[in-house]
C-alpha cells in the first residue's frame, strides 16, 4: 500500500467511523431511555445488530468508489478496523460526557430499581446470585465516567478486529484478469 492509498483508506474510514459513531450514540441513547421504556431497548438492540451490515455497506462503497471495485482482504480488514476504531473513540467521548455531566446516577438508580422488583429478586435468589449482584452494583457505583468510557472503547475496538474478519472476507474483490 502506497502512502497515498493509506491516506485514502484512513480518510474514508474516518468519515465512515463518524457515521458509525452516530449509529452507536443513538443506540446508547435508546438503551438509556429503554430502561424505562421497553420499545427503546428493542431499538437499541436492533441498532447494535445492524453494525456489521452498516460497516459492510460502507466498505463496499469504499471498494467500489474509492478503489475502483478492487480491494484485498488485508486492506478491507484494515479499513474495517479503522472504522470501528474511529467510531469507538467518538462513542467513548460521548459516553464520558454522558456519565460525567448528564447521568447523575440515573443508570445505577434504574438498575437498582429493576433489581428490587419482586420478580427480579426471586430470579436472583433462584440462581443464588444475591451477593454477586450486590457487589456488581457496588462496583458500578464506584466507577468513574472515564472507566465506563475506556471499557466501552476497548470492547468496541476488539469487536472491530473480530467482526472485521468476516466483513473483509465477504467483501474482498480481486482484479479480474483481462485476456
Amino acid at each position: 500500500m502506497t502512502p497515498a492509498e493509506y491516506i485514502q483508506l484512513k480518510a474514508f474510514a474516518r468519515v465512515d467511523g463518524a457515521l458509525l459513531s452516530l449509529l452507536w450514540i443513538v443506540s446508547f441513547a435508546c438503551y438509556v431511555i429503554g430502561i424505562s421504556s421497553p420499545l427503546y431497548s428493542v431499538i437499541a438492540l436492533l441498532l447494535m445488530v445492524v453494525t456489521p451490515f452498516f460497516v459492510g455497506h460502507r466498505l463496499a462503497k469504499f471498494r467500489d468508489e474509492g478503489r475502483q471495485g478492487v480491494i484485498s482482504f488485508r486492506r478491507a480488514w484494515a479499513y474495517s478496523i479503522f472504522v470501528f476504531f474511529y467510531a469507538a473513540i467518538l462513542l467513548a467521548l460521548a459516553q464520558y460526557v454522558y456519565f460525567a455531566f448528564l447521568d447523575q446516577g440515573y443508570l445505577l438508580f434504574s438498575f437498582n430499581k429493576v433489581l428490587a422488583s419482586p420478580e427480579a429478586k426471586q430470579l436472583i435468589e433462584q440462581y443464588g446470585m444475591q451477593q454477586a449482584m450486590s457487589e456488581s452494583l457496588q462496583q458500578m457505583g464506584q466507577m468513574r465516567p472515564i472507566d465506563y468510557a475506556l471499557n466501552v472503547l476497548t470492547v468496541n475496538i476488539m469487536a472491530g478486529v473480530v467482526l472485521g474478519l468476516p466483513i473483509a472476507a465477504l467483501l474482498q474483490r480481486h482484479a479480474v484478469a483481462k485476456p
